[in-house]
């Protein structure tokens, strides 16, 4: 799973008739484990997730589950293409002609577009997964084909890294964009993500928790020395040991610094 929890950060939201405050959206990457009840179990503490939709991992019938899902706890629902790699759970880049990879990620998408307007419910955003999340963040010929399909989808925000090329080119084009940081990855100095390759790439137990708070409070991130880091959203991984827990664990003490979670630009 590549991401299952994040947050924004979003200070300058406001709620109708009252003063702005900050807000959070957390969010989870669901219908990755279809023979698990993580959905059901992370669902109540989120308020957006994204569904996978075919790429590494779903069907129709996973996407249609999941989204009621998310109906029933009033959770914003994204859609979360991937490489259509499902061997390596679309972790590994793929060398594919552009119209190949745009018309996979093209459907993709609209999987999870066409069930939302069946269940009658909007779909929020779109966030890329694993491999070509991070690739687009660098990739200025990857981000053309990836820009070119969201065209037909630019009613809905876009998530990706935060500082990233990807967050560059989508707000240069007019997309509403959420910028994402991590919870439980370690970054390198550029403001990337540390490869999983690397035995120190995950986070795990206190260490999420002391990230979580430097990145909201402080909006940095230590990989060495701090950098900044101004995110709207975080996320941590449904196969994080004890994520669940986590994000039970997150949410409350956000909530006791009295930041409000909710979907971005909700209301």
């Amino acid at each position: 799973m590549e991401s299952l929890l994040s947050f924004s950060f979003d200070s300058v939201n406001k709620i109708s008739n009252a003063k702005s405050i900050p807000t959070i959206d957390l969010n989870a990457d669901l219908g990755e484990y279809p023979n698990t009840n993580l959905d059901e179990q992370i669902m109540p503490f989120i308020s957006s997730c994204n569904i996978a939709c075919g790429g590494h991992i779903g069907d129709e019938g996973s996407v249609r589950k999941t989204i009621r899902l998310a109906k029933k706890h009033h959770v914003a629902i994204g859609a979360h293409p991937s490489y259509p790699d499902k061997e390596n759970f679309g972790r590994q880049i793929l060398q594919l002609p552009s119209d190949e990879l745009a018309n996979s990620i093209k459907q993709q998408i609209t999987l999870v577009s066409s069930i939302c307007e069946e269940e009658k419910v909007p779909m929020h955003h779109v966030k890329p997964h694993g491999a070509l999340y991070n690739q687009i963040a660098y990739d200025k010929e990857l981000i053309k084909t990836i820009h070119g399909v969201l065209r037909d989808f630019s009613s809905v925000y876009w998530m990706g890294l935060a500082g990233s090329y990807t967050q560059e080119v989508a707000r240069s084009n007019g997309f509403p964009f959420v910028a994402e940081a991590f919870a439980d990855r370690r970054y390198e100095s550029d403001g990337t993500l540390r490869s999983r390759s690397e035995a120190d790439a995950v986070l795990q137990g206190s260490d999420v928790m002391t990230q979580v708070e430097e990145l909201v409070v402080n909006q940095r991130v230590w990989c060495g020395e701090w950098i900044p880091i101004q995110a709207q959203s975080i996320c941590l991984h449904g196969d994080t040991k004890g994520a669940v827990t986590l994000a039970k664990q997150i949410r409350l003490h956000l909530e006791n610094k009295g930041i409000q979670i909710a979907p971005v630009q909700s209301y």
